[in-house]
């Protein structure tokens, strides 16, 4: 049985919940394998039907919102579908990333045919902390950078800031798909931990019923000497801070 769901937020037309890393939104035949699902753990949680109004990626933690009833979930669709809401990421990337960016890059679906037309896709970052360790991680370089940044996606592209940050050459830590083996393994043993480390940390949505903007926080604060917090959702990410010398950006 999976555990229960941090709830962020909650009424009677929507809830918000932190996503775990490694959970799928819903029931897919693309990994028949897998057993934690946000949809229906929330469902027996709560006692009573959700919708689903948008997706993160299995391996994406943070802020998900689901709707508790067909009308919020068609305002709140329409929402994310007429891009009136606003998202922030924060990744974990390879190499000293730029202060401030914007990458306007088309995207292809990942899974389209190779005549299919591309799709508009642009993507905010800013640089949130660096770090250097003096491990090698790649034979290329005598030792080992990596970046915290923030990603504000104007567009709801699949796979966007880890198309886009690749583009950039600055790859997230842990992705299969679009980064490097090498590296994310050298990760995960440092950490003892495997997993894609991007992090959905912001969501303001209008509400479906009043229209008032809802800001919806993961509750992961950047302080890092504040002590890990082993019980809370964010602990793998507060515990990335206080073990590793990052320094922040003003």
């Amino acid at each position: 049985m999976s555990p229960p769901l941090h709830i962020l937020w909650r009424d009677e037309h929507l809830v918000a919940v932190y996503k775990p890393a490694g959970w799928l939104v819903h029931r897919t035949g693309l990994d028949a394998g897998e057993t934690r699902f946000v949809m229906q753990t929330l469902r027996d949680q709560l006692g009573q039907h959700v919708f689903p109004v948008h997706r993160l990626d299995k391996g994406t933690c943070g802020v998900l919102v689901m709707a508790l009833h067909s009308d919020a979930a068609r305002a709140l669709s329409q929402s994310f579908e007429h891009q009136a809401t606003h998202k922030r990421y924060l990744a974990m990337v390879r190499g000293w990333a730029p202060e401030a960016t914007e990458v306007d890059h088309a995207l292809k679906p990942d899974d389209a045919p190779a005549d299919a037309a591309v799709q508009d896709a642009h993507t905010r970052f800013r640089l949130v902390a660096r770090l250097t360790l003096p491990e090698v991680s790649d034979p290329r370089f005598p030792g080992t950078r990596a970046s915290l940044v923030e990603a504000v996606p104007t567009t709801g592209r699949r796979h966007q800031i880890r198309r886009h940050l690749k583009h950039l050459a600055h790859p997230i830590i842990g992705d299969a798909t679009h980064g490097k083996g090498p590296i994310n393994r050298w990760w995960a043993e440092r950490l003892g931990l495997q997993r894609l480390w991007l992090h959905a940390w912001q969501l303001r949505v209008p509400h479906p019923v009043t229209g008032e903007t809802l800001v919806l926080d993961s509750g992961l604060r950047l302080e890092a000497g504040d002590g890990v917090q082993q019980a809370a959702p964010t602990a793998d990410w507060q515990r990335l801070l206080a073990e590793c010398p990052w320094s922040m950006v003003p």
